[in-house]
């Protein structure tokens, strides 16, 4: 589903981000991508939907091959990925339900279908009795809930989630978890960006460490090796 083989990615003026890096997410999978700031989670991600392209080395996703993708396909592949960001990225003009159905305008979907299917993943993240209210009338917490619900509504079978938690108090943060683990339980994979080792320790996911633009660590690997490591 996510395959990275020997990727690396230089900047003109930052250097390598990414130094020969390698794994394979498969179908259904929820992975913690971690690391200190400026560790390349980020840069992993945006080769994931295309932001970037990787400098060497093979980046897949969803049957895409990065690299050798024209612009013209590259929101054939984002339709295919959720993507949820630290800072929301909410329309502030517009209604937690008219923030999700504008996920559905951009791709092109049935307008008869749309309510039904905002409705359906505003449910789904606990916040239909608030579909009416703009973002400013919302918490943290929920404004995060209706940018995941925005990924959801195109029925990703990857979600993309970078720092999510990372603007919001432990209260919002528990919850916001809690929803992604819900998401995965329902058969949608799940990449989480985080350098928030406490929330890794809750529960027993794979774990992939970056250091430095280098891959230090993957529980997947490394646990089946018989070696013993704590992120």
């Amino acid at each position: 589903m996510i395959k990275f083989t020997n990727v690396f990615k230089a900047f003109p003026k930052g250097g390598l981000a990414l130094k020969d890096v390698s794994f394979h997410i498969a179908k259904g999978e929820f992975a913690f991508l971690t690391g200190h700031s400026g560790a390349g989670k980020s840069t992993v991600l945006k080769l994931v939907y295309a932001e970037e392209r990787p400098t060497g080395g093979a980046v897949r996703v969803s049957g895409f091959t990065v690299a050798e993708m024209r612009r013209k396909d590259i929101p054939m592949l984002r339709r295919r990925l959720g993507i949820v960001f630290q800072d929301f990225r909410l329309l502030e003009d517009r209604t937690a339900e008219e923030n999700v159905a504008f996920a559905l305008e951009v791709t092109g979907a049935r307008r008869s279908t749309t309510p039904a299917r905002v409705m359906r993943v505003l449910t789904q993240v606990g916040l239909a009795a608030k579909a009416k209210a703009y973002p400013r009338e919302l918490s943290g917490g929920e404004q995060q809930r209706v940018a995941i619900a925005r990924a959801l509504v195109n029925e990703p079978t990857v979600l993309l989630a970078d720092e999510p938690t990372g603007d919001l108090d432990e209260r919002a943060t528990r919850g916001v978890f809690q929803l992604l683990r819900d998401i995965n339980a329902s058969g949608t994979a799940v990449v989480m960006a985080t350098h928030d080792l406490d929330l890794v320790r809750q529960a027993p996911y794979r774990v992939i460490e970056l250091q430095e633009g280098a891959l230090v660590y993957d529980s997947a690997v490394d646990e089946s090796r018989g070696q013993t490591v704590t992120p």
